[in-house]
């Protein structure tokens, strides 16, 4: 997928980053999530940290890459001052897992869960794309079975 959409305006941009980070993971497109994480990222699910673009590939992407999976972001809000080289965003974000091929069959094994993400992105004027450089994602309730997730 293209990652760099040439009409987007700032706050677009902006937004952009996360919809890219996403998108990457429900679609296991590695140079999507590597147009949208900074190389030294860093990642906390409720205190749990991973740090780095390597790390968060091997230990993340590698595994809900290959689930069938979808993330929603809703109540998307951007903290920007026009002509700055960083922002902040918060989103609200509901995100279903499947075991791989098992999305479509009725009754099937789920995980889901209920996440608020606060999320600090930098520009990268080397590709002209705004990028997450700290991602904390705090989870509010979740659903089904976690060993999906395993």
């Amino acid at each position: 997928m293209q990652a760099a959409l040439p009409s987007l305006s700032p706050r677009e941009a902006i937004a952009d980053a996360l919809y890219r980070a996403v998108l990457a993971l429900d679609t296991a497109d590695l140079a999507l999530l590597n147009s949208s994480l900074t190389p030294d990222v860093l990642f906390d699910m409720d205190g749990h940290t991973t740090e780095g673009l390597d790390a968060f590939q091997s230990q993340l992407y590698d595994k809900i890459s290959k689930l069938d999976t979808t993330h929603f972001v809703n109540n998307l809000r951007i903290n920007f001052v026009e002509g700055a080289s960083s922002a902040t965003m918060t989103a609200s974000v509901l995100s279903q897992h499947y075991r791989p091929n098992t999305g479509k069959v009725p009754g099937a094994t789920y995980f889901m869960g209920g996440s608020l993400y606060f999320i600090d992105v930098v520009k990268d004027d080397t590709e002209g794309l705004w990028k997450i450089k700290s991602w904390r994602m705090k989870v509010t309730w979740t659903t089904g079975d976690p060993d999906v997730m395993a």
